[in-house]
């Protein structure tokens, strides 16, 4: 690691795509290959040009031809080119390569890399913009046998193939440039990520660290700082903790979202889970091998005094993640954005499952004032198609009622509009629901977990109250605000 560092300061202050490549060139121990899939050898172009690359490239590559592609790294079960299982055999093949027939006699300290993309750019009709995965496997020892690796995929923005193409090889450049001389601070390299790119022309929608030197790196808390950086709009991680491609996750299938802060999770959060679930697997439409639920939580839920505080969303991650959940981190605030989303990516069932409060803010026009249309151009977009909400009763605290999609009380001006989507069979209620647990919510929860008083445990999951007493979750929170209670929208 010492060959690396000892250079560290050489080019610190000119930080241009030449001087990244250069620094990388001049130094001796730094050596691997470049494998370039579907938009060309842009990356290596760059090491080229730079001069010096003869210390650095071992050899240079684009197996463009599929029949060439499948020769080399195998045929995937899918057919598909474009995928991480394609990019992680790219990555291995060719590092392996380079044990073999890189002599370490003859070179001790040589740091070897494997740097490899597979990409697809813009189509002739220009509907699709392109997307693709890039990924380097390295050393910061001699020698060493657990290779440090990262992994990201990008989606395009651009209009024309050539400018991906070379914003393409200028993210390579950052990548493998970061790898080297920033691994040490994956925040910070995240961002260097857009060193002399445009984040309008380019998006970053998941990113894993993985080896010896990230071992200390939490990838929920990376894939936050994805949101927090506006390098995307939403990011999925499953229990393993380990980023998830929302594409790859959400592609053609029936999707059943539940978003609420989840601070902590509690038995109704559960309860609507459970039995949103049942109905949605009811409808003749949905085959539950393609359906995929999706417990979501909005960037404005993570803030606390108009910061994110990071303890309190691994908290809350920890607990869905150990209930077997997949949980995605948006920046919509609004339902028909989050619908808008799952949109790109599927042409299925879509179910929202929400509390009774949810829905009368759905039809709050305070929250559609930035739209053109207003609130009319909203609902377009969110009940498009197969959508269908399974609206959660809640009980009166005052009145001892219970509100339900035929008594809920909406703006005046809002009543029509939402009786017609409600006799339109667009808002479903949940009538098999636990009454004994209508009582629970999850700020209440909070407030006796940290007060150390009876009885929140009974308002949590089998389970979870255990962990988390042997994790000592939230006990560092400092109590909700009667502001932040307010604004919060839970769906408990």
């Amino acid at each position: 690691m010492a060959s690396v560092l000892k250079r560290d300061t050489a080019f610190e202050n000119i930080p241009s795509i030449k001087s990244k490549t250069l620094r990388i060139n001049l130094n001796p121990d730094i050596y691997g290959t470049f494998a370039e899939i579907g938009a060309g050898q842009e990356t290596a172009r760059h090491f080229f040009r730079s001069g010096g690359a003869s210390g650095t490239i071992a050899k240079a590559m684009s197996a463009y031809d599929k029949d060439f592609s499948d020769a080399i790294y195998g045929i995937e079960k899918d057919g598909r080119y474009v995928t991480q299982p394609r990019l992680k055999k790219m990555l291995a093949h060719e590092m392996k390569l380079m044990e073999e027939r890189i002599s370490r006699e003859k070179h001790p300290e040589r740091l070897f890399f494997s740097y490899a993309n597979t990409v697809a750019t813009i189509d002739f009709s220009k509907r699709y913009k392109g997307h693709g995965w890039i990924g380097i496997r390295f050393q910061l020892e001699p020698g060493q046998k657990d290779y440090d690796e990262i992994i990201i995929h990008v989606r395009f923005k651009q209009n024309e193939a050539r400018l991906q193409q070379e914003t393409l090889g200028i993210l390579g450049v950052n990548l493998i440039y970061g790898a080297f001389y920033k691994y040490d601070k994956p925040r910070k390299m995240l961002k260097y990520l857009y060193d002399h790119i445009d984040k309008d022309t380019i998006e970053i929608d998941m990113i894993n660290f993985n080896g010896p030197n990230f071992k200390n790196v939490d990838n929920r808390l990376i894939s936050l700082q994805l949101i927090r950086n506006d390098m995307t709009d939403a990011v999925m991680f499953g229990p393993d903790g380990n980023n998830l491609l929302p594409a790859a996750i959400l592609y053609k299938k029936n999707i059943l979202a539940l978003r609420g802060s989840f601070r902590p999770v509690t038995k109704v959060n559960m309860d609507m889970f459970k039995k949103s679930y049942d109905i949605f697997l009811r409808d003749q439409d949905v085959d539950q091998e393609r359906t995929i639920v999706i417990f979501e939580i909005t960037l404005s839920n993570l803030k606390a005094s108009g910061e994110i505080d990071e303890r309190d969303f691994m908290d809350r991650a920890e607990l869905l993640c150990s209930l077997g959940h997949t949980v995605m981190i948006s920046k919509f605030q609004e339902y028909y954005k989050l619908v808008e989303y799952f949109n790109n990516y599927t042409k299925a069932k879509i179910g929202l499952t929400m509390g009774v409060n949810n829905l009368v803010d759905v039809f709050d026009e305070k929250y559609y004032r930035h739209l053109s249309g207003g609130i009319l151009e909203a609902f377009g977009k969110l009940f498009f198609k197969e959508l269908q909400v399974y609206l959660y009763p809640m009980k009166n605290a005052e009145t001892g009622q219970v509100m339900t999609s035929n008594n809920v009380k909406v703006h005046p001006r809002m009543k029509e509009l939402y009786k017609f989507f409600k006799y339109n069979g667009k808002v479903m209620d949940i009538i098999d629901y636990d009454p004994e647990i209508m009582h629970i919510f999850s700020r209440d929860a909070l407030k006796k977990l940290i007060h150390n008083e009876e009885g929140w445990e009974d308002m949590l999951p089998e389970g979870i109250a255990e962990i988390i007493k042997e994790r000592n979750l939230f006990s560092r929170k400092h109590l909700p605000s009667e502001e932040e209670i307010k604004e919060s929208k839970e769906v408990s």
